[in-house]
């Protein structure tokens, strides 16, 4: 039981990413790849791999979390938090690739990115493993931020 629903919780994670990633393939080839970007821009092939990574990360974070359900009100909050997140994560993907709209990308991970710093915060204070398995994905938000702001400015 415990397998499944780690395996569960993952594909939960993962699921933002598919969302996002419908709106991601078809604007890569054509509107992306015609903007102008930063020097520091990584190549195409690293996102994906990369986000696989962090849902994963992510999944087993919640699970850690979602296991305290019944013992803490924090927990509680925290998936509840979590799942909303998740929510934005795959809106981001919506608005910078499906609407091609930057500036109001760069705009909603600024939210995305100070619910994960929450989400980090909460976690801890229920399981520190999971908050420590969060830390790769706020980087690389942090990351994806500053690209998305020096996307926005160049085009």
């Amino acid at each position: 039981m415990k397998v499944i629903s780690i395996f569960l919780s993952i594909l939960i994670a993962e699921s933002a990413g598919l969302i996002g990633s419908i709106f991601t393939s078809s604007a890569i080839p054509n509107w992306y790849a015609a903007l102008n970007k930063p020097s520091f821009n990584p190549p195409g092939w690293l996102f994906g791999p990369v986000w696989v990574v962090l849902y994963a990360l992510m999944g087993i974070a919640s699970y850690l979390v979602w296991q305290k359900w019944d013992s803490s009100p924090i927990a509680k909050a925290a998936v509840i938090l979590y799942i909303i997140h998740l929510a934005f994560n795959s809106l981001w993907s919506i608005l910078f690739f499906g609407l091609k709209n930057p500036g109001l990308a760069f705009v909603e991970i600024l939210v995305l990115w100070g619910m994960i710093l929450a989400l980090i915060i909460i976690f801890y204070s229920v399981d520190r493993r999971a908050a420590y398995l969060m830390i790769p994905y706020i980087l690389w938000v942090s990351f994806a931020a500053i690209l998305n702001l020096s996307i926005w400015r160049l085009n």
